[in-house]
């Protein structure tokens, strides 16, 4: 009897991730149909949260940065989506350095974004960045897709749901979650 509640509770539990996941076929498929974007976190950082007191937008040495680990899973991101032929059409990025290198490191390439910027302490920010982020969902069109690389406080807010620092998900132009995964 113990082992059956056991065993309910569990699957209770994993319920909202095991929603959103998606076979890596499924997800690349998808992908490749268009019409989404990759909401990601950037990837695994040094030890804290959030910034150290005086950090300086730009300036790298003052913010939480990749910690070697990110730098290889940001990697093995951007080999993930070159393996499936994948090439997202844009790579927009919060300012934030340690989201600046996860785009470069996986993509080569990225475009600061203002609306990806952390709204860490600024609720005020995340209902405008809402609507930015809808309004550019909608107008990515069939056969593209975009990558977003942010922070989990962003996602969280956006999404409803909470990330793994590399971790990504899928959402549609309705910024509905289609699928999850940490692309390794």
């Amino acid at each position: 009897m113990f082992q059956q509640r056991r065993t309910l509770l569990l699957s209770i539990a994993a319920w909202p991730l095991a929603a959103t996941a998606q076979p890596v076929q499924d997800l690349a498929a998808r992908l490749r149909s268009g019409r989404c974007a990759i909401l990601m976190r950037h990837g695994q950082t040094d030890p804290g949260v959030g910034d150290p007191p005086g950090f300086v937008m730009g300036q790298c040495a003052t913010q939480r940065n990749l910690s070697e680990a990110g730098r290889a899973q940001s990697r093995a991101t951007g080999a993930w989506f070159r393996e499936r032929g994948l090439q997202p059409s844009a790579v927009l990025s919060s300012a934030w350095c340690r989201c600046i290198d996860t785009a470069q490191l996986a993509f080569g390439r990225q475009e600061p974004w203002a609306p990806l910027d952390s709204s860490f302490g600024r609720g005020e920010a995340r209902d405008e960045a809402r609507l930015l982020l809808l309004e550019r969902l909608s107008r990515i069109g069939a056969g593209r897709f975009e990558v977003w690389v942010t922070h989990q406080v962003n996602i969280s807010a956006f999404a409803g749901e909470a990330t793994s620092m590399g971790e990504g998900l899928l959402v549609d132009a309705s910024g509905k979650v289609l699928g999850r995964s940490s692309f390794s």
